[in-house]
């Protein structure tokens, strides 16, 4: 029996199609991999290809490894010769020869993130550059973002200048000193790998033609996820031969904001019309509920290449879907399905997988788990007490309620930057040490350590601000104490000036330990600081947890991509948080909402046996209770396949019936609720004190708040400390709130 007799009759074609351009769209779970391998043995077995003449990329050395060792146990003697590689590992190998010919050294450096970072300091000096309007790490993000797309130093400024944008000339000014900075250290970035070896292909005729002639058989692995400098690369190899096979699947292109360009894969049979296109839609995972689903969901985007999956297996469960009213009731009912599903001997731990928009979302999940003794794993990200900014923020309140946490105070000493560096923390270190007390002890005698000089007058001001906000502990609640800190180190403004995708995801984590405190100080009686970092520090102490094989997956969607479980949940399918609140409100929000849809699909593609969705009809998002509509994704799964009935909850129908009756009293028209996400946009809140004093509106009166703008108090409850007030707000629907923090204004 041939090998390739194994194979169903679209991968048998997609492998026996060798010669000229080949897309092959490859459904999840269709066996994708299967048929690159197999395609290779062919080529080598079956027509004679010297090993040596095929190329095969892919994205991660994980993936290249694979790859490897599956292509070595089909072929055997003779495949170490192929070129199974990572796009940049392939480009470092062909530099390291040539680069000379583009004006560079052959022992050229690769600069990491952290050097580039240390570069861009230099150069943000040199320029006078001022790094609190201009931060270095969307400096880089922008010359990034322009090598992806080929865009040189020269053109960049060109284009900066046609813009008439002052900040965009600025930008090309620190490009073209950063690549001429990197050229006078003969070093080069991570993007540079793609676009010197492009350059080097463009420019020198010569060692183009030896590598077409080395590559006349070219095969790409997850096409879809390739950038503009990537596809050009390729193009530029494959040109002599045309023999190029890429593989990917448009349904699964979900790294936009890496750079991915979908276009690659759409318009591949443009950019070579003599491609012939073959559709992997047999799926060998899931179920075909699971699938109907899936295709249900995908079929609403609009830009993409028309597929449907099918299976052989059974038809399976129907979806689980379940709607909350708290993301805590949420997470308490998927630790509780686990157990029983452990118990019941259904699944083992590592059956399971919960997938999340935000790395945010993990937090009540960890904990829940912690509770319940659930062995976890967070994959592609850290622990949410482990993360830096969290790390960060319960180090100054451990600073404030215990002073002598040394470990504590070290690590907020410098953050944010107040220009103390290792030399004036070790002087300080010496003189605790010899006087036996502890580090902040020491700081606060900063003017009487010998040799401190200028240095002490750094370290004033933070101790006068840990002093300060030290004597409030008694005054002020645990949130008022965190939002201080926030306000006044500008720790969130900072995020938000560099504006990065990692840089938001911070602001995110931010917001969900201030949801953290909120609840914390809902749920006791007496909560104080003491009592919350402890209650922290025992959810935080996951250390003890065995690391095996059978434990629960905890990931965001973009990190379960190519993986696949027994039973995923599908958590947090709301408006305004799945898909996001900055994508449905974008200024293109067509092409965000199809890359958000896409990455619901590759969420309902992981499941195997069994899928569950769970939403929350109200969630804590920077301590504020939002009320969320269930998922426009959700409701794209028709509702046979659904076990669960998607309901309206009474007071979303309520409001849109009191807005509409409002806007025909006023002769305009109907406003439609936005979702409820737009607080994740919030600016820190202010300190305020939240001494409970008489309020100026009552239930049914009109108020106005800075940021929601006009709504209606529906609402008002009355606290030990505040009023809570919930108010159906015009646009931004219906917020709960402390008065105090509120600070609405009668209209």
């Amino acid at each position: 029996m041939s090998i390739y007799d194994t194979l169903n009759e679209q991968q048998r074609q997609a492998v026996f199609q060798t010669e000229g351009p080949v897309l092959i769209l490859a459904g999840a779970g269709s066996g994708k991999t299967r048929v690159l391998t197999h395609r290779t043995a062919y080529l080598i077995e079956e027509m004679g290809v010297n090993p040596y003449h095929i190329m095969a990329i892919t994205f991660t050395n994980k993936a290249a490894g694979e790859m490897r060792e599956r292509i070595d146990h089909l072929v055997g003697y003779g495949s170490e010769s192929i070129w199974v590689s990572t796009f940049h590992s392939s480009c470092v190998r062909i530099l390291r020869r040539h680069i000379d010919r583009i004006g560079f050294e052959t022992n050229f450096t690769i600069y990491d993130s952290d050097d580039s970072k240390s570069l861009m300091k230099d150069i943000c000096k040199k320029l006078n550059i001022d790094t609190k309007i201009y931060k270095e790490r969307s400096l880089l993000s922008a010359i990034s973002s322009a090598k992806d797309e080929l865009v040189s130093p020269t053109e960049f400024a060109l284009r900066a200048e046609a813009s008439g944008d002052y900040a965009k000339r600025r930008q090309a000014e620190v490009y073209r000193e950063y690549q001429e900075a990197l050229h006078k250290n003969n070093a080069l970035d991570f993007d540079d790998l793609i676009v010197k070896t492009v350059e080097l292909f463009q420019s020198d005729p010569e060692v183009l033609d030896y590598y077409q002639e080395r590559f006349r058989y070219i095969m790409v692995d997850e096409y879809q996820d390739t950038n503009t400098a990537q596809f050009q690369l390729i193009r530029l190899l494959a040109d002599k031969y045309k023999n190029l096979c890429v593989v990917g699947d448009d349904d699964q292109s979900i790294y936009k904001f890496r750079g991915a360009n979908i276009y690659n894969i759409l318009n591949f049979e443009k950019h070579f019309p003599d491609a012939v296109t073959i559709k992997l839609e047999q799926n060998y995972r899931s179920t075909q509920n699971i699938l109907d689903a899936a295709n249900s969901v995908i079929a609403n985007n609009v830009g993409r290449k028309a597929k449907s999956l099918w299976t052989a297996n059974d038809a399976g469960e129907k979806i689980d879907f379940e709607q909350f009213d708290t993301g805590y009731e949420e997470a308490d009912y998927i630790a509780k399905d686990i157990l029983a599903g452990v118990r019941e001997g259904r699944y083992t731990y590592g059956d399971y997988a919960v997938l999340y928009r935000t790395n945010a979302q993990s937090r009540l999940f960890e904990e829940r788990f912690v509770v319940s003794n659930i062995p976890y794993k967070i994959v592609g990200g850290v622990n949410f007490y482990a993360r830096k900014e969290i790390k960060d923020l319960l180090a100054y309140l451990k600073t404030i309620d215990n002073a002598r946490d040394d470990l504590a105070v070290r690590r907020i000493l410098n953050v944010p930057k107040r220009g103390i560096g290792a030399t004036t923390v070790g002087r300080v270190t010496d003189y605790a040490d010899a006087y036996g007390i502890s580090f902040y002890e020491a700081l606060k005698r900063a003017e009487e350590i010998p040799s401190m000089g200028k240095a002490s007058g750094k370290v004033k001001p933070f101790v006068n601000f840990i002093q300060m906000l030290r004597s409030k502990t008694e005054l002020i609640s645990v949130s008022d104490l965190l939002n201080e800190v926030i306000e006044e180190t500008g720790y969130v403004a900072e995020l938000e000036a560099e504006d990065t995708d990692e840089a938001r995801a911070r602001i995110e984590n931010i917001d969900e330990l201030i949801s953290k405190v909120a609840a914390y100080e809902e749920g006791e009686e007496h909560p104080t600081l003491s009592g919350f970092l402890e209650e922290v520090a025992l959810v935080a102490d996951i250390d003890s947890l065995e690391e095996g094989s059978d434990y629960v997956v905890l990931m965001t969607l973009h990190s379960a991509k190519g993986l696949e479980f027994p039973k995923v949940y599908l958590a947090g399918m709301e408006d305004g948080l799945f898909p996001s609140y900055m994508s449905i409100m974008s200024d293109d929000p067509v092409t965000e909402l199809e890359e958000e849809r896409r990455l619901a699909y590759v969420g309902i593609t992981r499941a195997m046996k069994e899928l569950s969705i769970t939403c929350a009809r109200t969630r804590m998002i920077r301590g504020e209770t939002q009320y969320n509509k269930v998922s426009r994704f959700v409701k794209e799964v028709p509702s046979e396949l659904l076990n669960g009935e998607i309901r309206q909850p009474s007071f979303l129908r309520e409001q849109e019936e009191r807005q509409s009756a409002r806007c025909q009293k006023q002769k305009r028209p109907t406003v439609r609720q936005q979702p409820s996400g737009q607080s994740m946009q919030a600016k820190a809140f202010s300190s305020v004190n939240t001494a409970k004093t008489s309020l100026s509106y009552s239930v049914g009166d009109r108020v106005s708040h800075i940021k929601f703008g006009e709504g209606t108090v529906t609402g008002i409850i009355e606290g030990g400390r505040d009023f809570e007030v919930t108010v159906n707000f015009d646009t931004a629907g219906t917020k709960k709130m402390f008065a105090s923090f509120a600070k609405l204004k009668k209209v």
